[in-house]
């Protein structure tokens, strides 16, 4: 599948992220939780994959950068988030670049972004987002 179509089946279905390597997945899940677990369970599909995400901020961008996928198209990007995957062979597009990932509530910045703007390499990244996610659980 085209990029363009896997872009326009992310508006029309409204869905917050769309994977397609060979089979195309849509997810809905919040945040950065979907490629967090994808990475987790089945990084063998995100390898080489097509990625279509509704925003990306740093934390996924590391995500996405460790997963080693061919192309990602996001509406809204976070300068920090573009910085990072311009370092790696992933093409990029995007609608807006955004100077952060604001919070769900717009009162500050994204949690995840916060906690990864001073990594240096996706590895980092990925430290901060496992402990962020660990904290939630409990």
């Amino acid at each position: 599948k085209r990029m363009d179509d896997l872009i326009q089946l992310l508006h029309t279905g409204r869905h917050t992220l769309v994977v397609a390597n060979g089979e195309v997945c849509t997810f809905n899940g919040r945040g950065i939780i979907d490629l967090y677990h994808l990475i987790e369970d089945d990084p063998g599909f995100m390898f080489g994959a097509s990625v279509v995400d509704k925003i990306v901020g740093k934390a996924a961008a590391a995500l996405l950068a460790l997963a080693k996928v061919k192309e990602v198209y996001a509406d809204v990007i976070s300068r920090p988030a573009l910085d990072l995957l311009s370092k790696t062979d992933i093409k990029i597009s995007y609608g807006v670049v955004a100077p952060h990932i604001i919070n769900r509530t717009a009162t500050g910045w994204c949690p995840l972004e916060t906690r990864c703007f001073d990594c240096a390499t996706p590895e980092e990244c990925f430290r901060q987002i496992e402990a962020f996610y660990k904290q939630m659980e409990y």
